[in-house]
C-alpha cells in the first residue's frame, strides 16, 4: 500500500490566469497553467498586424473557425491528448463534435510542466483545465448578456452555445468569439465550476481523438517522421554499458552499399546522457542495419559495467538468514514480538531485471540548419529532452526545439532521453535531416531495466491469527554505494507497516552498474508482489479467509496521512477489496485445478483490488481466466480511456509475471529479442472485468495503480489452486509455464 509519486497540484492565482490570457481580435484565447513565475514574461496578446498572437501555450481557443483546445501532455498511449481536453470542454459546456484537440507544441516557457510519468496529468491539471473551460464560459455568458441587453443570470450554456432562458434564443460560441474577448477576465476562484450532476461528457466513453488517424496508419509516431531528403542513422553502442571506443573499421563500413558516412561518436560516459558510440549514416534503415554487420569496434570496458545476476542471486541467498546494514523503518520491537509470537512464517521472495519492451523501438529525427537544432522526438519528458540535448551540445536552449511525436508505448523508459542526445549528436554532423532508429536488440541491451530484488520476510501471528511483528530484509542494488538504483527503492510507508505494531525494515545494496530506470508502477509494481504475496502467507497460516483477514487489519475508516487528499484511505481501500471479491464472487466453488487470489495495493494515489481466477494445468501451465478489477480513483474522465489503462495494466503485468526477465553476464543483456523475452499473446490474455467507484475525492491518476495487484493476486491464485507457494517472478523461474 504504497504511493510512490504523489502528483504535485500547482494553484492557479488570478495573477497567472491573467498572465496566461490574450485578447485576440477575431477570437478568444485563454490558458492557464500550474505553479508559474510570476517572473515569466507575458506572452503577446497582438502581432504587429492586429492579428491573433502565437501563444503555444493557451489551452482554449475560440474564433469564428470554432474551438481549439490543446492537450499539453504528451500522448505515449495513455490517452490523455483526449481525456484533458475533455475536462475543459465539460466546463465550457461545450459540444465535444465541436471541439477540435491539437496537440500543444513543446514551450518551457509557457508551460512550466509538459511530462508524461507518474500517473500526474489528470491531478495536476484537473482544476487548471476546469477553470479555463469555466472562465471561458464566463466571458462567453456575459458577452451574449451584453449582445440581448438581458442580465447574465438569465444565460445559459450548452452544446457550445449561449441561450436566453427566458426567450430561447441562442447564440453560438463562435458568434461570441470576438465580443467575449474584449471583456475583462473574471477571477477564476470567482467562477463557479460545475458539479459533478451537471457533467454531461466527464464519465462518458468517448473515443480517442488519434482513433481514426491510429487505424488508418496516418503518421503521428516518432518512427514515422518523413523530411525531404532525410537520411538515416543506427548507432552502435558497447555490448556492456560505459565502454568507450578504442578504434573502428569505419573506411569498411563506409564502402557498403546504401552507405554515406560513419563516425565516432564520444559520449560523457554518463548513460542519461550520451554513451560512446558509432554512427553509421546510409541512405534507409535497412542499409545502416546491414552495415552494423561488418562493423568491428575494439571496446575498452575498463570502466564498462561487469555485473553478473547469477553472482547477485547467490549473494542474496548467501545474506537472506540476517539482517541489513542500513535500517529503513524500526517501530516497535520485532525481535520480541516474534519471540513471542504464537505463529512465525518466513519467505524469501526474489524478481528479476525487466525491460520496458515498448513496441516502437528509440527513434528520433534531428535537423541542424541555419545554427539551429530541430528535433522529432517521441519522448516523456520533452522538455528536460531540450535541456539536457542543449546542455550536451553546448547549444543556447533557444536555438533547440523539440516536436513532440506520440510515442508507441513508454511505461518509463522515455522518461530517460539518451536516444534523443544520439540523434542529436549525429545530426550535428550530418548535412540535412537525419531519423536514428535503434534495432529490437539496441532496445533490449541499452535498456534502463526494472531492478531485480529480493525480500527475506519474516512475521509473527499471535493466537487469534493476527499480524504482530513483520520484519523484511531488503536486499536490492546501488550504482554508487549510498542510494537504491532508480526504481529499486523501499520506504517505510507501505504495507502493512501502518496496520502492524512491530514492524522493520533492513536495506542491503549490491552494487550494480547496468543502468536501471523507472517502469510501469516504480517500485510498487515488486514490492507489492512480495508484500501482497507474504500478507497471504499469514492468512494461510493463521486458518482466515483471506478477504477478512485484510479488511481486519485496515482497522477503522480513516486517512493515514490527516489532511493529505494523496495518502491512503482505509475506507476507500475497503471499498475496493469488497467490490473486487464481491464482483468475482469470492468463496465460490470452482473446477478442480482452479483458485482464486486477492491483492490490494496503494499506488501513485490511485486504490485498487484485484481477484485473479487461475488454472494450473498438469504440465504446471498457468492459465489466467478472469481478472476482477476494482479501483477508486475518483471521478473517471473519459471512461473508455480509463477502462484501457486498466486493462492494459492488467496485460503489462501479467505479460512481465509470466515470462519476462533480462539476466546478465559481465554486463551484458542476455535476452535480446522477443524470442527470449516473451511478450502476452492473445490467446493467453484473460477477460478483464472492471469497476470504478466514482468518489467524490480529486481524480488521481490510472496510468500505473492497477499493475501492481495483478502479480499477487495471480500468486495467490496459484496457491490456492495447488498448495503450491509462488516467490520467484517470472513464474517460468519458478518452474511454470
Amino acid at each position: 500500500m504504497r504511493d510512490s509519486n504523489r502528483p504535485l497540484i500547482g494553484k492557479l492565482d488570478r495573477r497567472s490566469f491573467l498572465r496566461l490570457t490574450g485578447l485576440a481580435g477575431g477570437g478568444l484565447m485563454l490558458g492557464v497553467t500550474a505553479g508559474c513565475s510570476e517572473n515569466d514574461p507575458p506572452p503577446p496578446a497582438f502581432t504587429a498586424d492586429g492579428k491573433p498572437a502565437f501563444q503555444p501555450n493557451a489551452y482554449i481557443q475560440i474564433s469564428e473557425d470554432g474551438i481549439v483546445i490543446y492537450a499539453p501532455s504528451p500522448e505515449i498511449g495513455q490517452g490523455v491528448k483526449t481525456s484533458l481536453p475533455m475536462i475543459a470542454a465539460e466546463e465550457l459546456d461545450a459540444a465535444w463534435d465541436d471541439v477540435t484537440v491539437v496537440q500543444a507544441p513543446i514551450d518551457p516557457e509557457r508551460f512550466p510542466r509538459q511530462v508524461a510519468g507518474g500517473s500526474t496529468s489528470i491531478p495536476g491539471l484537473w482544476m487548471p483545465m476546469r477553470q479555463a473551460g469555466a472562465v471561458a464560459r464566463d466571458m462567453l455568458v456575459s458577452a451574449a448578456a451584453l449582445r440581448w441587453e438581458v442580465d447574465a443570470g438569465e444565460v445559459e450554456t450548452r452544446d457550445s452555445m449561449a441561450v436566453h432562458r427566458p426567450t430561447g434564443r441562442t447564440l453560438s460560441y463562435r458568434e461570441l468569439a470576438s465580443a467575449a474577448a474584449q471583456l475583462p477576465v473574471p477571477d477564476p476562484d470567482d467562477v463557479p465550476l460545475q458539479s459533478p450532476d451537471q457533467w454531461t461528457l466527464i464519465g462518458k466513453r468517448i473515443g480517442g481523438v488519434d482513433n481514426r488517424p491510429l487505424v488508418t496508419g496516418a503518421p503521428l509516431f516518432g518512427i514515422d517522421k518523413q523530411l525531404p531528403d532525410m537520411v538515416h542513422a543506427s548507432f552502435v553502442k558497447c555490448p556492456a554499458a560505459g565502454g568507450r571506443v578504442k578504434s573502428a573499421n569505419l573506411d569498411v563500413v563506409k564502402r557498403q552499399p546504401g552507405v554515406i558516412d560513419a563516425f565516432v561518436v564520444e559520449g560523457t560516459g554518463v548513460p542519461t546522457e550520451l554513451l560512446d558510440g558509432v554512427a553509421i549514416i546510409a541512405r534507409d534503415t535497412w542499409c545502416a542495419f546491414k552495415a552494423r554487420e561488418v562493423l568491428e569496434v575494439d571496446w575498452d570496458e575498463s570502466s564498462a559495467a561487469a555485473d553478473s545476476w547469477q553472482a547477485a542471486q547467490d549473494r542474496a541467498r548467501e545474506l537472506a538468514g540476517g539482517n541489513g546494514p542500513e535500517e529503513v523503518v524500526d517501530k516497535g520491537n520485532v525481535e520480541k514480538a516474534l519471540e513471542a509470537a504464537a505463529t512465525r512464517v518466513e519467505g524469501f521472495y526474489q524478481y528479476a531485471f525487466v525491460s520496458h519492451a515498448q513496441l516502437e523501438p528509440q527513434n528520433t529525427t534531428g535537423w541542424f540548419h541555419d545554427g539551429k537544432l530541430e528535433l522529432w522526438a517521441p519522448t516523456q519528458t520533452p522538455q528536460s529532452a531540450l535541456e539536457l540535448v542543449a546542455r550536451v551540445l553546448d547549444l543556447d536552449p533557444a536555438d533547440v526545439t523539440i516536436h513532440q511525436m506520440r510515442a508507441g508505448g513508454g511505461f518509463g523508459r522515455r522518461l530517460m532521453n539518451d536516444y534523443v542526445v544520439e540523434a542529436a549528436a549525429i545530426a550535428m554532423r550530418v548535412d540535412g535531416p537525419v531519423k536514428l532508429t535503434w534495432k529490437r536488440e539496441d532496445d533490449m541491451a541499452h535498456d534502463f531495466y526494472r531492478a531485480g530484488g529480493f525480500h527475506a520476510l519474516r512475521a509473527g501471528l499471535d493466537a487469534d491469527g493476527r499480524v504482530t511483528a513483520w520484519d523484511n530484509h531488503f536486499i536490492s542494488f546501488t550504482h554508487d554505494g549510498e542510494e537504491p538504483v532508480r526504481g529499486g527503492g523501499h520506504d517505510g510507508n507501505i504495507d502493512p507497516g501502518p496496520f502492524v505494531r512491530n514492524y522493520r525494515i533492513t536495506q542491503t545494496l549490491l552494487p550494480w552498474q547496468v543502468p536501471t530506470g523507472y517502469w510501469r508502477a516504480p517500485g510498487s509494481n515488486v514490492i507489492a508482489f512480495a508484500h501482497q504475496g507474504f500478507l497471504h502467507e499469514l492468512s494461510t497460516a493463521a486458518g482466515r479467509d483471506h478477504l477478512a483477514f485484510m479488511l481486519e487489519l485496515l482497522g477503522k475508516s480513516r486517512w493515514l496521512d490527516e489532511g493529505s487528499q494523496w495518502a491512503l484511505h482505509t475506507g476507500r481501500t475497503a471499498g475496493v477489496i469488497r467490490k473486487a471479491a464481491e464482483a468475482a464472487g469470492w468463496g465460490r466453488d470452482l473446477p478442480e485445478g482452479h483458485g482464486l487470489g486477492l491483492a490490494f495495493y496503494f499506488s501513485h494515489a490511485g486504490h485498487v483490488a484485484e481477484v485473479a481466477e487461475v488454472s494450473v494445468g498438469p504440465n504446471r501451465r498457468v492459465d489466467v481466466h478472469r481478472v476482477t478489477v476494482a479501483a477508486d480513483v475518483g471521478p473517471i474522465v473519459n471512461l473508455s480511456g480509463a477502462e484501457n489503462q486498466v486493462k492494459g495494466s492488467v496485460i503489462d503485468g501479467l505479460s512481465a509475471m509470466l515470462g519476462q526477465r533480462v539476466t546478465f553476464e559481465a554486463g551484458r543483456a542476455q535476452e535480446l529479442n522477443f524470442h527470449q523475452y516473451p511478450l502476452l499473446r492473445i490467446p493467453r490474455a484473460p477477460e478483464v472485468d472492471v469497476h470504478f467507484i466514482q468518489s467524490d475525492y480529486p481524480p488521481t491518476g490510472l496510468g500505473e495503480p492497477a499493475l501492481p495487484p495483478l502479480a499477487p493476486a495471480v500468486a495467490n491464485a496459484i496457491f490456492a489452486a495447488t498448495g503450491e507457494r509462488v516467490r520467484r517472478m517470472p513464474l517460468t523461474a519458478a518452474g511454470f509455464s
